[in-house]
């Protein structure tokens, strides 16, 4: 599989559709290559941990002499956020204010949007100063949409925070004419602004880098997974994130027998013409269903031979 050189992947999909499995199979493949790989789970219903019969948690825990896995804690990035939010601050926000500001931040925290704010830094800082230190970052996401606002998000951000600082240069500007006799005056908050738009800027440069980025969505020969999957294609398309790989998931193995099982691979074939239809200009990876759940490194090895083979 052409995806599995590249330096950073994402692994997206339905819910339900064999994500996470995926990804742990293709981080399991390429730490078996020698390549230093950091399998992180961006998934709030977290099961890397299940897959690899240990506890993974909100820092990096190693599984094997190549392969390390990560699973972001919500609540824990959301206070960490929260507390940069507050840091950002300090100096800035009189005295007297300070414990109104706190008590509206610490409140902040329950509100819609918060973690995925703090989500999104998390993802970034990995992005960015990961990078670095290993040879590949396989990113096991929450379900489609959340996935898609999420890569979406730096060039979203980038546009505000312009707009912000546009705003906040303008102001600026006015009260140095103002108040103080042109000398310009010291502004904390646009610098942090500023800070922020570096980091959006070059984060999206690596989104859009298709010779170390990767974004691969995973699916099953059924209607839905297949609708979903095709509206996720094109709205990161309009994005410039391009998917170029999909597995097919959970397909039916030809040895499967039985009057039931002989009617649903007829049913399947239909989804499966459907797919191939649907999806010319991706490269398409066939998994087969296996009889039991993936819970453990050696079925987690038998699964990985099908990415080599793709």
């Amino acid at each position: 599989m052409q995806d599995l050189e590249k330096k950073i992947l994402f692994i997206g999909g339905k819910g339900g559709v064999g994500k996470s499995t995926s990804a742990a199979a293709i981080a399991w493949e390429s730490a078996k290559k020698g390549y230093k790989t950091l399998l992180i789970s961006t998934d709030p219903a977290h099961n890397i941990g299940d897959i690899f019969e240990q506890e993974i948690g909100g820092t990096t825990k190693q599984v094997t002499e190549k392969l390390f896995a990560l699973e972001i804690d919500p609540d824990l990035e959301t206070e960490k956020y929260i507390n940069s939010v507050k840091e950002n601050i300090k100096g800035i926000v009189q005295s007297s204010m300070m414990e109104e500001v706190h008590r509206q931040l610490d409140t902040a925290k329950a509100s819609p949007g918060a973690d995925e704010a703090a989500l999104f830094d998390k993802l970034i800082a990995i992005i960015l100063e990961e990078r670095s230190n290993f040879d590949k970052l396989i990113f096991d996401t929450a379900p489609t949409g959340h996935t898609i606002r999420l890569l979406t998000l730096p060039e979203l951000m980038g546009i505000w925070i312009e707009g912000l600082l546009q705003k906040r240069k303008k102001t600026n500007d006015n009260y140095t004419q103002l108040l103080n006799d042109g000398e310009p005056i010291e502004d904390p908050i646009y610098d942090v602004l500023r800070e922020r738009q570096e980091r959006f800027s070059k984060a999206r440069e690596v989104l859009l880098d298709n010779h170390q980025t990767g974004f691969i969505f995973v699916l099953n020969p059924e209607r839905l997974p297949i609708l979903e999957t095709k509206k996720a294609i094109e709205l990161l398309d309009n994005y410039h994130l391009h998917v170029k790989t999909l597995i097919v998931n959970k397909v039916l193995p030809d040895n499967a027998d039985g009057t039931f099982f002989e009617k649903r691979k007829k049913h399947e074939k239909q989804y499966i013409t459907m797919i191939e239809e649907m999806f010319k200009k991706q490269k398409l990876v066939y998994v087969p269903l296996f009889s039991g759940d993936i819970t453990s490194k050696q079925q987690l090895e038998k699964m990985s031979h099908y990415y080599t083979e793709g």
